[in-house]
């Protein structure tokens, strides 16, 4: 379900859904070109990383580390230049150069988008991270890192 105003809220709104879609390609500089110069990820425990650059890098690195991460969503609002989104988001935690089975996770996510001028200026991100810590903290999984 998407509940949007107006034209305006459509291009934030197309902006957001777009961002999603190049997560879910997991391509790091598609990411980028939808992100502001001064772009903004605040993660779901208030961690802030601040600039384009410095998130294309981010993402990179959250590719190796979750290289089929998803993303999906259930619910959409939008209003003036923000979007809420409510959905899921999982993956597989990769470990010595592959993909453990047991190393498959999946949470609730919301994600909250500030839009600017058609590209992403904040992007903050609500969910449980307790799924990947408790993976993090096998031993078997931290001897392949």
């Amino acid at each position: 379900m998407i509940c949007s105003v107006n034209k305006t809220q459509d291009n934030v709104l197309d902006t957001a859904l777009q961002f999603l879609e190049r997560i879910n390609q997991h391509n790091a500089d598609k990411l980028a070109e939808l992100m502001t110069e001064d772009h903004t990820f605040v993660d779901s425990l208030g961690a802030c990383v601040s600039g384009r650059e410095n998130m294309r890098s981010g993402w990179r690195n959250y590719f190796k580390f979750c290289p089929d991460y998803w993303v999906t969503h259930e619910r959409i609002f939008s209003a003036a230049d923000q979007v809420a989104i409510f959905g899921a988001a999982g993956g597989v935690i990769a470990a010595g150069g592959t993909l453990p089975r047991e190393n498959k996770w999946r949470t609730p996510a919301a994600w909250l988008a500030i839009v600017d001028r058609g590209m992403v200026k904040q992007w903050r991100v609500y969910a449980d991270n307790k799924p990947v810590y408790d993976i993090m903290a096998r031993p078997a999984l931290n001897k392949g890192r």
